[in-house]
């Protein structure tokens, strides 16, 4: 049996790479494995713990896409539909061919909101990144005032906003996540965390996961940090920061519920969305997707010309395909990890981790709060010491 505490030793002592982090295994919702390894308040000593909440960031995105899904089940939503039927301002769409900005000749429909080939980008150097990059600086600037954005007027901001290309054309990660919150919003007649909370959260009993952390939790948050390559050692990040909007500390209830980025969670509540998917959209007695919906919600959905521009752009995903807001695998001999065909899942900026394998029944999910990280080497390590383990 290979010593996961230790391989959380190495990449945290003597790598420097991160503070703490720790990681739940289970089987067919049966817990195998938890382990955990340094702290989630490294000036206090305080334990990256079982109870340890983190932000989830893109993490947050397979909930946003079983929301969605919930939708659909219910007749209330048709994912060919076009953006512009529930957002006017999407249309008319223009993008750059040849230095021209030009109409687009494709309309956004959901499920290029779901498949991340809508051509909404997330903030970059292009033309259509640089006017989203404005749209999510007005954001952080407006986080502590008293007219901050809402998840309903950030969609109408990019609403105004070029593409990065016409809807369909290709992959590329950007900002639809957050687009699919407004637009669960539009249909429900609730907040999107209001419908989270009473369709998923609650049902699911995930008591920690939100888009903030109250007072009496505020100490279970881990702090985030980052490696100082020049002094190699690791350091707290300003706490009074926000990416994409999402403000580090938490402290109260945000206007902007970002689908793409704004949850926070612990290992065991999200093993309880993990485990529903597993289940075929069932938990504990309480039916949240249908088994159609979690076969859709669960299947690669990129056409190849899409998936061509995913294996190109995005090496870290070799052998998968995307769909729905999470990577599905369909050559585990291309990964980067020990995988299984069919493994889906997503991470999140700051490390967290989640991975259902519908054929093995395994689920693997690991936690940090690391700057920049994403699917990183101690990610890897630990998931390729867990398959060896298990033999699977």
């Amino acid at each position: 049996m290979n010593n996961y505490k230790e391989i959380m030793r190495q990449e945290c002592e003597d790598n420097r790479f991160t503070a703490g982090v720790n990681m739940l295994v289970l089987r067919n919702g049966k817990e195998l494995i938890y382990e955990d390894f340094g702290y989630r308040d490294m000036e206090n000593k305080v334990p990256f713990s079982r109870d340890t909440i983190m932000r989830l960031y893109s993490m947050s995105k397979p909930i946003t896409a079983a929301a969605v899904m919930i939708l659909a089940d219910r007749g209330l939503l048709d994912i060919s539909n076009c953006l512009c039927w529930f957002f006017p301002g999407f249309k008319p769409a223009y993008t750059y061919k040849d230095g021209k900005r030009v109409k687009t000749q494709n309309e956004i429909m959901v499920k290029d909101l779901l498949n991340m080939t809508s051509g909404i980008p997330y903030p970059g150097e292009g033309i259509a990144e640089q006017q989203v990059s404005e749209v999510f600086w007005e954001l952080g600037q407006r986080i502590a005032g008293d007219n901050p954005m809402t998840t309903m007027e950030f969609a109408g901001r990019i609403a105004q906003c070029d593409l990065s290309f016409d809807p369909g054309e290709k992959f590329m990660y950007g900002s639809s996540a957050d687009i699919l919150g407004a637009v669960v919003e539009l249909i429900s007649g609730m907040k999107f965390g209001e419908f989270l909370e009473k369709e998923i959260f609650e049902p699911l009993g995930m008591i920690d996961t939100g888009f903030w952390v109250p007072p009496e939790k505020q100490s279970r948050l881990s702090k985030i940090y980052r490696t100082n390559y020049e002094k190699w050692c690791i350091e707290e990040e300003d706490k009074d920061r926000n990416h994409l909007g999402i403000r580090y500390s938490m402290v109260k209830p945000p206007e902007f519920e970002s689908g793409g980025a704004g949850l926070v969670s612990t290992l065991d509540d999200y093993a309880k969305f993990a485990t529903m998917l597993q289940n075929g959209g069932e938990y504990n007695g309480h039916r949240i997707l249908s088994k159609s919906a979690v076969r859709y919600m669960t299947s690669p959905s990129l056409m190849p010309w899409q998936y061509k521009s995913l294996s190109e752009n995005w090496k870290g995903l070799q052998g998968y395909s995307y769909g729905n807001l999470m990577r599905n695998c369909v050559d585990p001999g291309q990964a980067l990890i020990f995988a299984e065909k069919g493994e889906y899942g997503w991470d999140g900026w700051l490390g967290p981790y989640f991975s259902n394998s519908p054929e093995s029944g395994l689920t693997i999910l690991i936690g940090m709060q690391r700057v920049d990280c994403g699917t990183c080497g101690m990610t890897r390590k630990l998931i390729n010491a867990v398959r060896s383990d298990l033999d699977l």
